[in-house]
Formats: structure tokens, sequence, C-alpha cells
């Protein structure tokens, strides 16, 4: 009699963007990284907290170069490939470059899931390459006691051209191409408690590919933009207000995926919200009387969440209406004031 194989999200500890380390642990270990500022052509580096490195090819193109690799958030295999794979895309676009090809990156269990399991997962993220004009042309694999899966990325960008989530202005309108609540909805999952709407929700939302950044790239009033992942809302807002030297103000009211608040007000939370919030959350002032769960929410970690866009106020609607031909809604979330470099939330 065979042996059932085990849901995927049961051989992980932590599931998606999730898995990543919490940003006060992240930075302590990269303080003692050398410098790159010697390497002339190396125009985005270690020293910001960006999406990806940026290398002047010349005066033309720039390769944008990211990874990015988790453990199962789902356990259907091909839906875990497609969503891995499409987080990891997420950080060229970004950059607001177009990909060219990627790298698989593949740890298994070999001893306890089918090769056709893992073939499944590979399959998802080649689909995702596929909707995104790439192919997987290589990779690597090892057999590892957790599954982890996910890509190097790699794209093309013009030099004066590269977004990065430092140039955040005073006045600028900040929008958001995702709703919050992945890391809520993959933590209902784990717990048996997600239903097939807030399943569809999950999927959907992840698997959707950021191809808007690409269109951002040169666009007059564009000015930083970051995807919003493992720290949260507040997290990659907190950087950006690093970047720009301002206060940046997030509303207490964002986007949220489908059932999301319902979960919320029941509990439902992941672990690396209470450890992005203890990270950074000195940085970040929250009105009187703020409920637990919106704190939850805006530190909720997103797996290939959205886009944070900060763009001048007079380009935001012609902005909101190109990101809708992309299948996107933009709403505002926030804005960029004169300020200490904090985040405030707002009600």
């Amino acid at each position: 009699m065979t042996t059932p194989e085990p849901r995927l999200t049961s051989l992980a500890h932590g599931g998606g963007c999730g898995c990543k380390l919490a940003p006060a642990v992240l930075q302590d270990i990269l303080k003692g990284m050398p410098l790159t500022a010697p390497f002339a052509d190396l125009m985005v580096g270690t020293e910001t907290s960006d999406d990806a490195a940026v290398w002047r090819l010349n005066d033309q193109q720039a390769l944008v170069a990211t990874t990015d690799f988790f453990m199962p958030v789902v356990d259907d295999p091909f839906h875990f490939g497609q969503i891995a794979a499409t987080n990891a895309l997420s950080d060229v676009y970004a950059m607001g470059g177009t990909p060219i090809f990627a790298l698989a990156l593949v740890g298994m269990p070999v001893n306890v899931l089918s090769t056709e399991t893992i073939g499944r997962i590979l399959q998802g993220g080649a689909e995702a390459c596929r909707a995104a004009g790439i192919p997987v042309a290589g990779g690597h694999s090892i057999d590892s006691v957790e599954p982890i899966y996910g890509l190097v990325a790699l794209g093309l960008v013009h030099p004066d051209q590269v977004l990065t989530n430092r140039g955040a202005r005073p006045g600028d309108v900040l929008l958001l191409t995702k709703g919050l609540g992945v890391g809520v909805l993959s933590a209902a999952f784990k717990q048996e408690r997600l239903g097939k709407d807030g399943y569809a929700a999950l999927k959907a939302s992840t698997t959707q590919l950021n191809t808007l950044g690409a269109k951002l790239a040169g666009r007059a009033g564009v000015h930083a933009v970051t995807d919003v992942t493992g720290f949260g809302l507040l997290g990659h807002a907190l950087e950006m207000a690093r970047g720009a030297g301002a206060t940046v103000e997030i509303t207490a009211d964002p986007p949220m995926l489908h059932g999301v608040e319902h979960l919320l007000r029941d509990g439902v939370r992941t672990g690396a919200s209470t450890r992005n919030w203890a990270s950074y959350g000195a940085e970040v002032d929250l009105p009187a009387g703020l409920e637990d769960w919106r704190r939850d929410l805006l530190t909720d970690p997103q797996t290939s969440g959205g886009l944070l866009i900060a763009v001048a106020e007079a380009g935001a609607e012609a902005l909101q209406a190109l990101a809708r031909i992309e299948g996107f809604a933009a709403p505002v979330v926030g804005r960029v004031v004169e300020g200490p470099p904090r985040v405030r939330v707002t009600r």
C-alpha cells in the first residue's frame, strides 16, 4: 500500500515571504558586508534596501538581477511553483525592468516527495515565466529537509529609467496595486480554516505578475517604487521613508483581500507579523486606539504582493488609469510629507 504524500505546508516551518528573516535580524547580519561603491557600473547594490541589484551594461541597457525563494505557502505543487516564480519576478518589475530569463532554485526532500510532485512545482514556476514571456534557462537543485523553490530572475532596463525605493518626495501620493492579507490567508490555510473563496483570492493575488512596473520606467512623476513582501506594508513604507529622508503616512484602512478582515478579527495572524513589528515598531507612529487587528494587517507579510508607488499627486489619476489597463486597482494608501524618516499611520 502506497503511503500518501504529506501536505507540502506540513513539511515547512514557515511559508512564502513569511520565511524572511526579521528586518532587524537582516540588518544586523548585513552590517558587516563590504561596500560595493568601488564598482562604478553597479548602479544599485547592498547599501540600500532595494528590490534587486542593477548593473550598467552600456548607455542603453542595465541588467536587473535578483533572487527569491521560500517554502510552500499552499499544498498544490503547481500553485506553489507559480506563486514562488511570480514573487521572484516581481523584484525585476519593481525596478522598472522587463524580465529576460530565469534560473530555478530547487531544494526538495526527495525521500518524502515524489518526482511527480517536484516536477509539478517546477512546471508551475515555468508557467509563471511563460506568462511573463521568458524561459527558465537552467538552475540548481539540492536534497533539502524542507521543500524550497524560487528563481534567479534577470531583466533589462534603461540606465536612466531605473526605479528604486529612494526617490519619493514630499507631496507624492502612494498607490498600492494589490490588497493586503496574504499572510493571514496562508496562516488560515495551514490551520485548515480557509474556504474556497479565500483560497481563490490568495491564488489570484499571488500569481498576478506585477507587469505594471515595466510600464513605470521613465514615466514622468513616478519617483519611487517597491514591492510589498515579507516586511509588510509598514516595513516597506519605512524603507521608502528612509530613502526619501521624509515621513510616510499610511492609511489605517488599506485594501484587503477577500475574507481577511474576518480572519484578523478572529485572531488569525502570522509569527512574521509579530517579528516585523518588533523590528521596526519604534519607528512607526500609530493613532490612539488603533485596533490590534489593523496593526497586524499593516505588518502582515505579503507573498508576491503589490507595488507601492510614490507618484506626484498631479500624475496619480493617469497612473491609476494605466494600472486598470494592466489589471490592477491602485488606490491611494498614503502620502509623503515633510518630517523625519518615519512612518505615521493615519485614520
